[in-house]
């Protein structure tokens, strides 16, 4: 059975090898045209590898958190390792305007969060309390943010509501006023026939 340092490797060369087939995608789309549906399909194609890539580079780091460390030196050289390619990752996220990927962890929060067993060590009864008053604290806070957010998107589906309510009657009314010029129209080529 392979050891978990062994599959920590194998994962860092898939990540690679996906990163110089990036790589290459990105210079082959310099070779496209400016716009048309041909180049969207292979920049979208590229965002998408860049997006699993980053999502390997997450679960790598999770990977290497996890590791029995066997020497510092060796820790430290695959740290590196991974810093090196996250970068290289960033600049082709970059490359392609892809703004939202470098910033996900400021989008999304820290990506590690501290569980509930390792918030309770040590605390006696009191302190359980105390940590449950904190959390129903935050989630309430939460709550109100969320009610906030609910409330002002209730008020714009109303607004656009009585702005499509409007332009409907704009609409029939204008579809009125062509029904009359028409019928006019008509009257006059009539007449003018005659």
């Amino acid at each position: 059975m392979a050891s978990s340092s062994d599959s920590w490797v194998k994962e860092y060369n898939e990540a690679m090898k996906l990163a110089d087939d990036i790589s290459g995608m990105i210079s082959e789309h310099n070779s496209f045209p400016s716009s048309g549906p041909e180049t969207q399909r292979h920049a979208s194609a590229i965002r998408r590898k860049i997006t699993i890539l980053g999502t390997r580079l997450d679960s790598l780091q999770s990977l290497l958190s996890k590791l029995p460390v066997k020497s510092e030196k060796e820790m430290n050289r695959r740290k590196d390792n991974l810093a090196n390619l996250r970068s290289k990752v960033n600049q082709m996220a970059s490359t392609l305007n892809m703004s939202n990927f470098a910033n996900r962890d400021s989008l999304l929060g820290p990506e590690i969060k501290p569980d509930a067993m390792s918030r309770t060590v040590g605390l006696d009864n009191n302190g359980l309390v105390g940590l449950q008053r904190q959390v129903m604290k935050e989630q309430d806070e939460g709550l109100e943010k969320l009610e906030e957010t609910v409330l002002s998107t209730k008020h714009i589906a109303l607004a656009v509501n009585e702005e499509l309510t409007l332009h409907t009657r704009l609409i029939d009314d204008l579809d009125e006023h062509v029904d009359i010029t028409d019928s006019r129209l008509r009257r006059v080529q009539k007449n003018l026939a005659f």
